[in-house]
């Protein structure tokens, strides 16, 4: 039984345990009580299988939400499980498969249904294409677009009947998806502003489809009280644009948050696995968003009577998290809950892809004799030295007088001690090209005022190699480059990923410059050859010290 795994309050419990009775005519019945889970995801982003600490994964995922299945039928209810997209890119097993394991491994699951996230347009759309033919749960978002065709590519909606209760759940991403997806697959697909499409759809919906509940499942960010900052409005602003409780519910994605409130308006920061978690409510709406990877599997318990929705109990089930403790004086990881055993049909199913990618991705290619960082919350905000060895590879191979890499691009930190080429794929996951452009210092100066201006806690933010500046008031000064003060009337060539050169994160887009050329090298395999060359790496050569100041 699921209760093994989560404490829930006695009258959780109680009011559960009535057995919801059986609809007549295909609809529910007046003064009845009904019962309905809702279960959800997001941002999964190719963990199929577990970390090395045997936390997450989707065979344990798949006993848990196969419990709160059996639990709830039991008590007469329905489940419905939703993921907020993001399946694509972050774990190389995953990535050189087209995300395949994680597809299928969902089927498995049972998904309802997934919101289309930014991250599912990082390959061409026929790779996406392949990954529905794949699913046997639909890709649910109004507001993607045909520019061709001004259609929408995939279905805005799907009716679910629980009960005889009518239940619409829409789709949407962020428009932000122009901007931070491969700007290469994205000519002919039109994203347009979801809070706009969503309140047109519920117009539709509403009189055709006569719905008793409408559901949202999202990729667009959860933002404390709408403060979306660089980012497109996420789901906050979506519940404040439409009429109070136009919709019940919204199941989020995007911005990979456990989204739990310590009051109205204000994030539980303090929030930790096995914790009680609020969800947020915004003009008559709840919004979750279960983090990432498979942490957690979020499970909403309703009660649905005479039309009317209440929220019973909502909690982040931890999927086999851990945390650390000392035992004898030494730090050991243990469960933060019960452990979850792994369904062993789904890690039967799981395990040759794994194999596969572990065969070619596990060979030593090099050893670094320190941590090379790029986590998120840090590589956003600083200079690092994994994002100038990025930047110092790039330039390498392309005889660059500088490089130039995303923060967006780096994916993930490489620990002290061997690198693998997994460790390379997981911090450069996306097989971006490597690009050069020759350039002259003055429009170097206005390029530079474009780029290295993007503000921090976004993918933009720059990583620099081989250069120096002081960047304020909008633009740059004391620009160094080989420790000489640049010449407006010099050529000088830099590199930079193809994403951003063809104007991905709102870089200048250089595709049409005269002095653009696409190398054809992908990155991760730059990275690689790079640390192989190089190895064994020494971080004191690439520890920002002070080239970029910003004042």
């Amino acid at each position: 039984m699921i209760k093994k795994y989560i404490v829930v309050s006695l009258l959780a419990i109680a009011i559960i345990g009535c057995s919801g009775p059986t609809p007549k005519d295909g609809h529910w019945q007046k003064n009845q009580t009904y019962h309905l889970t809702v279960l959800h995801t997001n941002d999964h982003h190719g963990r199929f299988w577990t970390n090395k600490y045997g936390e997450y994964g989707m065979a344990a995922r798949k006993t848990l939400v196969d419990d709160i299945r059996r639990e709830v039928k039991a008590e007469g209810g329905s489940v419905l499980l939703f993921s907020g997209g993001d399946i694509n890119t972050g774990v190389p097993e995953s990535d050189m498969q087209d995300a395949e394991p994680d597809f299928k491994g969902m089927n498995k699951i049972g998904y309802d249904a997934m919101a289309l996230g930014n991250h599912e347009f990082d390959n061409p759309l026929s790779v996406l294409r392949k990954q529905q033919s794949w699913s046997n749960f639909p890709f649910l978002s109004a507001n993607i677009y045909d520019r061709n065709t001004g259609k929408r590519l995939f279905p805005a909606y799907k009716m679910f009947n629980e009960q005889g209760i009518k239940i619409a759940v829409i789709g949407l991403t962020t428009e932000d998806t122009a901007k931070i997806g491969n700007p290469r697959y994205m000519k002919d697909i039109e994203f347009r502003d979801p809070k706009t499409e969503a309140k047109k759809l519920l117009e539709v919906i509403n009189q055709t489809e006569q719905p008793d509940l409408i559901f949202a499942i999202t990729h667009m960010g959860h933002y404390q009280n709408g403060k979306f900052g660089i980012n497109a409005p996420g789901d906050v602003s979506l519940a404040r644009y439409l009429n109070e409780g136009a919709m019940d519910m919204i199941i989020g994605g995007h911005s990979q948050d456990p989204v739990c409130m310590s009051g109205p308006n204000v994030i539980n920061k303090q929030f930790k696995p096995g914790d009680a978690c609020r969800p947020d409510y915004q003009n008559g709406i709840y919004i979750v968003q279960a983090h990432e990877w498979g942490k957690y599997v979020g499970r909403a318990d309703f009660d649905f009577k005479n039309g009317k929705l209440t929220l019973v109990h909502y909690a982040l089930v931890p999927v086999n998290l851990k945390k650390k403790i000392k035992v004898n004086g030494e730090s050991k990881r243990v469960f933060v809950t019960s452990e979850i055993p792994q369904n062993k049909d789904m890690y039967q199913f799981l395990k040759p892809y794994q194999d596969l990618g572990q065969a070619s991705l596990s060979e030593k290619i090099g050893r670094t004799d320190g941590r090379l960082e790029g986590d998120r919350n840090v590589v956003r905000f600083h200079q690092t030295n994994l994002g100038r060895l990025i930047a110092t590879a790039q330039m390498e191979r392309t005889h660059a007088d500088f490089g130039i890499m995303n923060s967006g691009g780096v994916r993930d930190s490489i620990p002290k001690g061997n690198i693998t080429y997994k460790d390379v794929l997981k911090v450069q996951p996306f097989a971006n090209e490597v690009t050069y452009v020759d350039m002259r210092g003055d429009e170097l100066l206005d390029y530079l005022s474009v780029v290295a201006t993007k503000p921090v806690d976004s993918g933009a933010y720059a990583q620099f190699a081989g250069i120096s500046m002081q960047v304020s008031n909008g633009g740059v000064s004391e620009v160094m480059i080989d420790h000489q003060p640049i010449d407006i009337d010099k050529m000088y060539r830099f590199s930079i990923p193809s994403y951003n050169a063809e104007g991905g994160d709102g870089y200048p887009n250089l595709s049409g410059h005269s002095g653009y050329v696409n190398t054809g090298y992908v990155d991760a395999e730059v990275l690689k050859n790079y640390i192989e060359t190089h190895s064994p790496l020494n971080t004191d050569s690439y520890a920002p010290s002070e080239e970029i100041i910003y004042e």
